[in-house]
């Protein structure tokens, strides 16, 4: 599986100046002197196997690295398991064609509460993964595979539930997405001290293996009591972006940054640029 070397600033999904397909938004990429992209399956897992062998390929040549978001239409704790099923189906088939194209790592947002308790939904969810990593080592699929901090309090995903279900599960590591956190916890989670409980929480639960592999989401954010609206540009955000990636740089991380802002390359220019100077 991809070590990676370093903090790569990528993109979620093609460039907005990106005018063609998929290898046309790589060109752009590269163009940019950005670092990679996030596959967008968020619809539907669009990518060709003939075309995701070639995109690993190009991919490698140029040490870019490639993630993948999964479906939208996941829940593994659907009260009816035709919900179920298709969800764990979309997963799988996003992770293969992932896989196949050289992703690092796949991120969905897994399950709704709805009318179960937080420990139910849990235990369900718990139970569906491990189906999902069986089918995935059974057909020699490596990836890792990641259950997103999710935006608002009604969806399963929280900090403390995925780092649980990355210790009671292999080949499972946390996508934090830090405007997510901001959101769920209506502004909280935007300062130093708290951003460095965070990591001291990571590294705790899941040891040095996780700050080495980090799989962030970034953009400014919009939100209610209720949680996450839309995301916003980074400038045009409350977020003090700045001061969190001073903590990514005081804890060392390795991994990718996917930008998510209306802007996507800007952002992600942006924050590469403060980062590395």
């Amino acid at each position: 599986m991809f070590k990676p070397s370093k903090l790569y600033f990528t993109t979620a999904g093609f460039p907005t100046i990106t005018k063609g397909n998929l290898f046309a938004a790589i060109d752009d990429v590269i163009s940019l002197n950005l670092d990679g992209m996030e596959l967008e399956f968020v619809q539907s897992t669009w990518l060709k196997q003939n075309n995701a062998i070639e995109l690993k390929r190009v991919s490698e040549r140029n040490d870019l690295l490639l993630t993948a978001h999964g479906s939208y239409f996941v829940n593994l704790s659907a009260e009816e398991r035709q919900k179920v099923f298709m969800s764990k189906k979309r997963i799988l088939d996003a992770a293969e064609v992932s896989a196949l194209a050289g992703c690092y790592s796949l991120t969905f947002h897994a399950a709704y509460y709805q009318k179960l308790t937080k420990e139910s939904t849990y235990c369900m969810v718990k139970t569906e993964m491990k189906e999902i990593l069986k089918a995935l080592k059974d057909n020699g699929i490596e990836i890792w595979i990641r259950p997103e901090l999710t935006g608002k309090s009604t969806q399963f995903g929280d900090l403390d539930e995925l780092i649980k279900l990355s210790q009671d599960l292999e080949n499972v590591l946390p996508c934090i997405d830090f405007s997510h956190l901001h959101a769920r916890y209506n502004g909280k989670f935007n300062t130093k001290k708290e951003w460095e409980d965070v990591f001291n929480k990571i590294e705790k639960g899941l040891g040095r293996i996780a700050l080495d592999n980090m799989h962030i989401h970034l953009s400014g954010i919009n939100y209610t009591e209720k949680g996450e609206r839309n995301h916003l540009i980074l400038e045009e955000s409350d977020l003090h972006w700045k001061e969190l990636l001073d903590v990514f740089r005081e804890y060392k991380i390795k991994g990718c940054i996917v930008s998510e802002s209306p802007n996507i390359e800007k952002d992600a220019l942006l924050m590469k640029k403060y980062y590395y100077n």
